[in-house]
């Protein structure tokens, strides 16, 4: 509202933010964010593996890095690529893809067996430290995805047709029947 020590110039519309829109596909932004994340402790936790233990235990705190984020990264890419096509299936999807991970996951690190190299402790150290890095970089990014939980372009499309009467679309504000004149019910 103009007022005397802010008149009106007809650009205050300049300086106002638009609204925004839903996210387009986050899928593989937290898929980066949570991978960077549990990265960044992997490595931290490696560096320190290596000047405390051995060179080893920087391998095993590496290698429960990659298991923990090969592991969670699969869902994130399934969920990019189905949520194109089909968004309402992507949870179920999901679950599916779980059960499968954790199988196939539990399989292929029983018949590897364990190298003699892994130090179990680093191993477990550098998976579980991933896996928290993860899961909070995760929260956090899904925390700032916008979701639309109603279709706001119907609403706006309505009303620009009232505003210009010229959309079908857009309810007629005139009664459907009017009562003949003189008419009585009764």
């Amino acid at each position: 509202m103009p007022r005397p020590e802010n008149p009106a110039t007809g650009n205050e519309n300049q300086n106002r933010v638009t609204a925004s829109g839903a996210t387009a596909s986050p899928w593989l932004g937290i898929l980066a964010r949570s991978a960077a994340s549990g990265g960044a402790i992997a490595l931290l936790l490696a560096v320190a593996a290596a000047l405390v233990t051995s060179p080893a235990a920087a391998l095993s705190v590496g290698f429960g890095a990659v298991v923990v984020i090969a592991f969670f990264g699969i869902s994130l890419l399934i969920g990019h690529y189905t949520g194109k096509t089909n968004p309402s299936g992507a949870l179920g999807l999901f679950a599916v893809t779980y059960a499968i991970k954790v199988v196939g996951f539990a399989a292929v690190l029983f018949f590897l067996g364990t190298p003699g190299w892994l130090d179990r402790t680093w191993f477990f150290s550098g998976a579980l430290a991933t896996v928290i890095a993860w899961q909070v970089a995760e929260v956090f990014a899904f925390s700032r995805v916008r979701t639309p939980l109603y279709d706001d372009a119907d609403a706006a499309a309505v009303a620009d047709g009232l505003s210009s009467g010229t959309s079908s679309t857009a309810p007629s504000l005139a009664p459907a029947e009017t009562p003949a004149e003189g008419r009585r019910d009764g």
